[in-house]
């Protein structure tokens, strides 16, 4: 398996708007673009068509479902702390933006919701060790968790141009083919790029203040992989170390 070398980058104070959801790539559209065609699949439309469908559903705290998702999110991150309540002052302390989490879902929906299940079901270690800020030398201001989740999540829908009819740059090809190969690539990519953008911070020594730019950071080093011929599947890209060997260690 390859080695995986953080890009090297100078930091800079950047003062983000008063919310964080969604704040990042405000100015992305002035990038000019070589567009590919790339034909799909009928399993990679399919998926592709799957995939999309979970992008259309927003969070509605009045549903019971939604509600005891947020409930196991609480159990996974917390298990000894009983939650008093959707509504509380306790959700501060994993990162929400203010005591009502469904407030923080609105700039991605539903899917950074599952997002966040998803590394918690599947790489249980990883996330509390990224939930706790258990490596390395933290910053006094450090990134609130949930919140740097559905930015994360932002930043991938983005990045891939899922709400497109299908992808027309080679980070997005190849991540067909990848979906192609796993339905579940999102999800998984969702875990991996969690973990490069705190590997990230972590290099670049960042504080509160400079996430958008660690967030973009971490974005050019993914579609730098996402562009790499040879990569077939998610565990194939190079920063897949960062999951598997704690893995590992963990197992």
């Amino acid at each position: 398996m390859r080695s995986f070398l953080f890009v090297s980058h100078a930091t800079n104070v950047m003062g983000g708007p008063r919310s964080w959801i969604g704040g990042l790539f405000s100015r992305s559209g002035n990038k000019r673009e070589k567009y590919l065609d790339y034909r799909l699949s009928p399993l990679q439309e399919q998926r592709l068509q799957r995939l999309q469908e979970r992008l259309q559903v927003p969070f509605d705290e009045t549903r019971p479902d939604h509600q005891e998702a947020l409930r196991t999110l609480w159990l996974a991150a917390f298990p000894d702390i009983t939650l008093k309540g959707l509504i509380s002052e306790q959700w501060k302390e994993m990162g929400w933006q203010g005591p009502n989490p469904s407030t923080d879902f609105r700039g991605c929906g539903y899917i950074s919701l599952e997002n966040l299940l998803f590394f918690a079901r599947t790489y249980p270690a990883s996330f509390r060790r990224l939930l706790l800020k258990q490596d390395g030398k933290r910053a006094t201001w450090e990134y609130p968790f949930a919140v740097a989740g559905i930015n994360v999540s932002f930043m991938l829908i983005q990045m891939l141009d899922l709400y497109s009819a299908k992808p027309k740059c080679i980070p997005g090809i190849n991540f067909m083919k990848l979906l192609g190969e796993d339905e579940e690539a999102f999800d998984v990519l969702y875990c991996l790029a969690f973990e490069m953008m705190d590997a990230q911070w972590l290099a670049m020594h960042a504080s509160y203040m400079e996430f958008n730019e660690v967030l973009q950071v971490t974005r050019t080093q993914l579609e730098r992989e996402l562009s790499l011929e040879d990569v077939h599947r998610v565990q194939d890209l190079p920063a897949y170390n960062l999951l598997y060997q704690f893995a590992q260690e963990t197992g």
